[in-house]
C-alpha cells in the first residue's frame, strides 16, 4: 500500500496492486443464483411519485448511517457491488438501499426521455422520501456524479460519499472533445452514437439534446461545495473514464477528508472479487468513522 502526497486540499492517493480484505462474497453456483434472482423480485417496491414516474427500489430496514447505492449509466440496482454492498450491510445491521434510474431496471418512464437533471431529482427523492438520518451515498461512474449533485443539495443528510470510477461530467466533456465537424453533425442529426463495450450494439445512443442538458449539470469547472469525507476509488485500465477525473474531483470539493484509492489493474466497471472486497472494506471504515464521531 503506498500514499502519496498529491496537495489536493490533503487529500490522500492510495495505490492497491494487492488483495485488501477478508471478506467473502456470496457464493455464485447456480442454485444460490436463482435463489438471489427469486427474492430481487420478491422485494422490489416503488416509490410513487404524482409528478413524477415511479421508482422501483428494495431497502434494507437498519441502523444508521444507512448506505444508498447509485448505479452507472444504463445500469440497474441488481450490479455485484450494489448487491455485494447490501449482504455487507445487513451482516452489519445498517440500513442499506439500492434503486433504479427513471426509464431504468425496474423503473417507470422511458429511457430516452431521460436527463441527467431527471435522475438528479431521482437520488433526491430517494433521500427525501425513504431515509431518516446521516447516510452513506455509494456512486459508480455516473451515479458518482449523481451523488456529488444530491451531496450539495441535502448536505443535512449526506454524511459521507463513496466514487467508482466517477464520471463526473464525463459525458459533457467527450463530446466538446470531438472536432468540430462531428459536434455539428451530431447537433443537425440530433443523435450521438457514444461508443462503448459495455451493449451488443457497441454504442449508446445519446440524443444531442441529452448533451446539452447535461452541460447544466457540471461540477468540475468551479469549487465543489461539499465538505463531507469522501473516497474516491478507480482503477487505472479503466478504458471508459479515465481515473485522473477522480483527481479532478478531489481538488474541486472543498472537503479536507479525501482520499483516493487507485486499483492498478482496476477496470472501469470494478466488479471483480478484490475490487468489491476494497469496495466493502472503504465503506465499513466510513461506517466507523462516523458511529465514532455520533
Amino acid at each position: 500500500m503506498l500514499f502519496i502526497s498529491f496537495g489536493l486540499n490533503n487529500a490522500n492517493v492510495v495505490l492497491y496492486s494487492f488483495p485488501v480484505l477478508d471478506f467473502e462474497l456470496a457464493p455464485t453456483s447456480p442454485y444460490i443464483v436463482w435463489i438471489q434472482v427469486c427474492r430481487l423480485k420478491s422485494s422490489v417496491s416503488f416509490l410513487s411519485r404524482p409528478d413524477r414516474p415511479n421508482i422501483a427500489y428494495q431497502k434494507l430496514k437498519g441502523r444508521n448511517p444507512g448506505v444508498i447505492f447509485l448505479p452507472g449509466f444504463n445500469s440497474n440496482m441488481n450490479g455485484q457491488k450494489a448487491t455485494a454492498l447490501e449482504d455487507f450491510c445487513k451482516s452489519l445491521g445498517h440500513a442499506f438501499i439500492r434503486f433504479d434510474y427513471t426509464g431504468c431496471g425496474s423503473s417507470d418512464g422511458k429511457f430516452e426521455e431521460c436527463t441527467i437533471g431527471k435522475w438528479r431529482k431521482d437520488v433526491l427523492s430517494i433521500l427525501d422520501e425513504l431515509t431518516d438520518g446521516p447516510q452513506i451515498l455509494v456512486g459508480s461512474s455516473m451515479g458518482g456524479w449523481l451523488m456529488l449533485h444530491a451531496a450539495i443539495a441535502r448536505p443535512d443528510k449526506v454524511a459521507a460519499l463513496v466514487g467508482v470510477a466517477v464520471a463526473a461530467d464525463h459525458v459533457v466533456t467527450t463530446f466538446k472533445r470531438l472536432p468540430i465537424e462531428a459536434q455539428k453533425e451530431i447537433e443537425e442529426k440530433g443523435e450521438w452514437k457514444y461508443r462503448t463495450k459495455h451493449n451488443e450494439e457497441g454504442y449508446y445512443s445519446l440524443t444531442y439534446d441529452f448533451i446539452r442538458e447535461a452541460e447544466n449539470h457540471c461540477v468540475l469547472n468551479s469549487p465543489i461545495p461539499v465538505t463531507c469525507p469522501i473516497r474516491l476509488i478507480h482503477g487505472m485500465r479503466d478504458g471508459d473514464v479515465p481515473w485522473e477525473i477522480s483527481m479532478q474531483v478531489a481538488d474541486r470539493v472543498l472537503s479536507k477528508d479525501v482520499d483516493v484509492i487507485l486499483r492498478k489493474i482496476g477496470q472501469h466497471r470494478m466488479s471483480d472479487k478484490e475490487d468489491t472486497k476494497l469496495l466493502v472494506n472503504t465503506v465499513d471504515d466510513l461506517i466507523d468513522k462516523l458511529s465514532t464521531v455520533a
